[in-house]
């Protein structure tokens, strides 16, 4: 049995397995292990920053002759940032948090593939507008940023399914192994982005203490917030909040996010309390899958795991 779908034609790669490109843990090396691996990894480069792609992007040059993308938080760039990744010629543009059509055309006329996530049907109405080669459609599961409003992966999947036809989707959120990666199939997306369980694998970024932390976590103590955006002074846009596992930020100011906001010497505090080693230096992004996490393999090894898995959960299903 053969994982085919459409968005491992429209990539020529093995399974239908894309890496979530998370800021701060999905460089170059993650990146090439996904894509030697048969899926498709994608560079989480965020804002563009010029000397963290000047050194991740020779990594995943040297480490992989297959397909492979890169991905952008839209809200923080410019064209610049898109243009220099061009270069670079990659198979695929990712575009995430913030409207993408200053950006699309650029990425066609490269001849790359235009990707667009979104987290609410008027974001997959437009990226369709746009033209998006695929849409990942995101659930509320996911780790790390998503909508403030909005919906459970399961609902929400198959209504963009169905809204984009026959524009190829994939799921993302709440999927940490095989039997997500067969869900989301089963739901009619052509494949799943993955995050967190890629965050905890040999290649990815994350320093060992959050990869011990995600180890360690359970779903239930993950939390969709802005509180941490807020005493950072993150310029994340309001709609879309975090989920991370927990902080002791988190106890002390929630559900007093406008008073946080408004406290000037809040985020001193914060930044005392990180320097004094009290707080994590960075909140742990981890999905509601976390569970599930429990290991740490190379990602060359764990995307053909993912897909096996895939397919026998889908075998067993068409038993029954």
């Amino acid at each position: 049995m053969t994982l085919s779908t459409a968005f491992t034609e429209l990539f020529g790669v093995q399974h239908p397995i894309a890496l979530a490109p998370m800021g701060g843990s999905a460089g170059g090396a993650l990146a090439a292990a996904v894509s030697r691996g048969g899926g498709l990894g994608l560079l989480g480069s965020g804002d563009g920053d010029r000397d963290w792609l000047a050194r991740e992007l020779p990594l995943l040059a040297e480490g992989t002759d297959k397909p492979w993308g890169i991905g952008f938080l839209t809200w923080a760039i410019d064209v610049g940032a898109v243009e220099r990744a061009l270069e670079h010629d990659p198979a695929a543009v990712m575009l995430s948090f913030g409207d993408p059509s200053p950006f699309a055309g650029r990425v066609r006329e490269a001849g790359a593939a235009l990707i667009v996530q979104v987290t609410d049907l008027d974001e997959a109405r437009r990226a369709v507008d746009l033209g998006a080669d695929v849409i990942v459609a995101q659930g509320t599961e996911s780790g790390g940023h998503g909508a403030r409003h909005g919906r459970s992966t399961l609902p929400f999947v198959p209504v963009v399914v169905d809204l984009a036809a026959p524009v190829p989707v994939l799921a993302a959120g709440g999927i940490a192994d095989g039997r997500g990666v067969a869900a989301a199939l089963a739901l009619g997306a052509a494949g799943a982005l993955i995050g967190t369980r890629f965050q905890v694998t040999t290649e990815a970024l994350a320093d060992p203490s959050i990869i011990k932390t995600i180890i360690e976590g359970v779903g239930e103590d993950t939390e969709r917030s802005s509180v941490l955006d807020i005493v950072r002074g993150s310029r994340w846009p309001s709609r879309y909040t975090a989920r991370t596992l927990g902080h002791p930020y988190l106890d002390r100011w929630r559900g007093r996010e406008a008073e946080l906001a408004a406290d000037p010497q809040a985020r001193q505090a914060y930044l005392d309390a990180v320097a004094g080693g009290d707080v994590p230096p960075l909140p742990v992004w981890a999905g509601e899958a976390v569970d599930l996490v429990n290991d740490l393999p190379s990602a060359a090894d764990l995307v053909p795991a993912l897909a096996a898995q895939a397919e026998d959960a889908l075998a067993r299903a068409g038993r029954r």
